[in-house]
């Protein structure tokens, strides 16, 4: 399977609650946070929603 990497480069203050709740959802928070998640449809939409604040990298096994 493969795995994306996400790192939040933005803050959230000043962002509608519904992107502050997706960025809670995939388990970051603060800027610099990083976390690796498996490559899903419902994941992708999470992060099409809340690019803006994040990078993503694919990660090959």
């Amino acid at each position: 399977m493969a795995k994306i990497k996400l790192t939040q480069t933005k803050s959230v203050i000043d962002r509608p609650k519904d992107q502050k709740a997706t960025i809670a959802a995939l388990g970051l928070g603060r800027p610099n946070w990083e976390r690796i998640h498996i490559d899903t449809p419902q994941i992708r939409g999470m992060i099409k929603k809340v690019i803006h604040l994040v990078k993503v990298e694919e990660i090959k096994d």
